[in-house]
Order: C-alpha cells, then sequence, then structure tokens
C-alpha cells in the first residue's frame, strides 16, 4: 500500500514549523484488535464496524473484516483483496475500491456476501484508488492519486477526485490536479473535506500536507504548486490519511507522525490523540465517539 503515491515516509518527520497544543479530555481505549494493516472504515446501519486490510505491498491477500461491538474478534467477510483504501456502505451492499476497481458486495447473510458487482475498473497507470464518500446528491466520489511523486499523469482520472452513479455510470472528473486525495469526508453543510499527501522531493521546500475544501470542477495544479488554498496546513511528509467529521471539526490521521489532528472550521489545528504508531483510518461512531485504526499494529481505539 502506498499512501502519496511513492510509498510510506520511512525517514525523520520534519514538523510544519508551528505548535499543535493537544485537545483536552481525550481518552482513549481499545475497541478491537487483530487487524494489522487496517486502511479504511465503514459503519454499517447497525453501527458494526467494517475494515479493510491492506498490506505494504500488494500480493492479493487483503481482506475485509467487520467487528460486531467493542471488544469483538474480527471475524473475515472478503479475502484475496488487492490493496483495499476505500469502504462505503450504501443502501444493503458494500462498496470496495481497491487496486484498479470499485466493486459493491450485496446479499449479506451472517458474515457471507451472496452478490458482487464490479462497478467501476481503471487502467493500471491510473495510479491507487483511495477513499469513497456518498455526495448529497446521491453520487459517490473516490479519490485516485497519482501514480508518480512528480510527473505529469497520462489519464485524466490520475491525481483526481472522480464521481459516478452507484451504478457505476456516468463516470466524470470532480476535481482534478492533486497529487494524492485520500481522505474525503462532507461537512453538515455539504461541503467536501479532502486530505492530500504533497510532493516528496523538494527537500527542505516540501510544504505541509493538506487538509483543504474541494468543489466541483475545482483544479489543483498538480505536478506544478497550486494556487489554491487549502483549509489547514499540517505536517510535512505526514502522510496524512483518513478523514472524519466530528461536529463541526475534521478529525485527520497523520501516518508518518502517529499524530491524529482536530482541524476546526475555521483552519486551526491542534492534536486530538498520540501515542498510536501509524493511524490511517478514522471514523465517527453514532454516540460521537472517533474509531482510530494503527495500521501497524492492528489496534483499533476507541477515542471519546
Amino acid at each position: 500500500m502506498k499512501f502519496g503515491a511513492l510509498g510510506l515516509v520511512a525517514t525523520t518527520v520534519a514538523l510544519a514549523g508551528c505548535a499543535h497544543p493537544v485537545s483536552a479530555a481525550a481518552t482513549k481505549n481499545v475497541y478491537a484488535t487483530g487487524l494489522t494493516h487496517a486502511a479504511a472504515f465503514a459503519l454499517d446501519s447497525s453501527q458494526r464496524l467494517w475494515v479493510a486490510i491492506a498490506a505494504y505491498t500488494d500480493e492479493g491477500a487483503d481482506a475485509v473484516y467487520v467487528v460486531d461491538d467493542a471488544g469483538a474478534t474480527p471475524v473475515e467477510v472478503i479475502k484475496s483483496l488487492h490493496t483495499p483504501l476505500g469502504l462505503l456502505w450504501y443502501r444493503d451492499e458494500l462498496y470496495v475500491a481497491s487496486k484498479e476497481r470499485v466493486d459493491a458486495y450485496g446479499g449479506l447473510v451472517g458474515t457471507k456476501f451472496s452478490e458482487n458487482r464490479t462497478i467501476l475498473t481503471f487502467p493500471s497507470v491510473v495510479g491507487e484508488l483511495n477513499n469513497l464518500v456518498l455526495a448529497p446528491d446521491g453520487r459517490m466520489l473516490l479519490g485516485i492519486s497519482s501514480p508518480c511523486d512528480h510527473c505529469t499523469p497520462t489519464s485524466k482520472y490520475s491525481a483526481a477526485i472522480v464521481s459516478f452513479r452507484p451504478d457505476g455510470s456516468d463516470l466524470r472528473v470532480y476535481a482534478s490536479g492533486i497529487r494524492a486525495p485520500v481522505g474525503l469526508a462532507f461537512t453538515a453543510q455539504g461541503d467536501l473535506l479532502v486530505t492530500m499527501d504533497q510532493r516528496d522531493d523538494l527537500g527542505d521546500a516540501t510544504p505541509g500536507d493538506w487538509l483543504a475544501g474541494v468543489t466541483e470542477g475545482s483544479a489543483w495544479g498538480f505536478p506544478n504548486p497550486s494556487t489554491q488554498r487549502p483549509l489547514a496546513v499540517l505536517d510535512k511528509h505526514a502522510a496524512v490519511a483518513g478523514v472524519a467529521i466530528k461536529g463541526s471539526d475534521a478529525i485527520v490521521a497523520e501516518w508518518a507522525t502517529g499524530k491524529v489532528m482536530r482541524v476546526t472550521r475555521a483552519g486551526a489545528t491542534s492534536t486530538f490523540v498520540t501515542g498510536i504508531k501509524n493511524p490511517v483510518a478514522v471514523v465517527v461512531a453514532a454516540d460521537g465517539a472517533v474509531l482510530v485504526g494503527d495500521w501497524t499494529t492492528g489496534t483499533i481505539y476507541r477515542v471519546t
């Protein structure tokens, strides 16, 4: 699995140059274990947690698990997947974005799906398929990374957010020129927030990763510097990943720093929780608790 199209940053992380005060009264408890390489979350209508596992390299052995409740043993439901980084429940189907495709699984009985249909396929040159989100208009949005750090992609779907109907029809580019649109989430006001990993080839000039509001038709300039402005600048080389909305704030996972950040509607940042080695997937449960997955240890935390 690659965050930011070139891989997970293994070097010392340089911070963005501003202090991030720790949020008060955050309590972290273990929700589930045994989910090494947890990369994406989705909650179904019963508030069961669905977890996509995506290893660093694609061996075709990734999977999707379900966790019935806190403390429950994860159960493997879908196996032999290739880098699933996006999960979305829509009506009675689980949509899974993985390498070069989006599939919908239906007919769930117990922990088995009886139906599986391919919604979309993409050519191998397009780049890594990331998170899925349902838009207020009923369409689905999917983030697709550039296949390279700073080249000009050959596909219009690379380094872009694409939009399509739930049946896979009417595929079109929603926003372009985004090197790695990884996490996607809509606010209560209907605004799309996206985590964006920046180029890694610029040395000291590398900007911090972004959380940005993205509108349909917007162009962000990749591989050239963007003229657009983000909602918040986060840490450099942070490999920002999942994003979830809690109240009026965005909760953002930073894989490389081990931090989960809080970003206010005005763009102010603070540390939401630390002590997680490599957070990737985040989701807000119905009770307001934030579930955070540690990609490295396989522990899912419940943060209140």
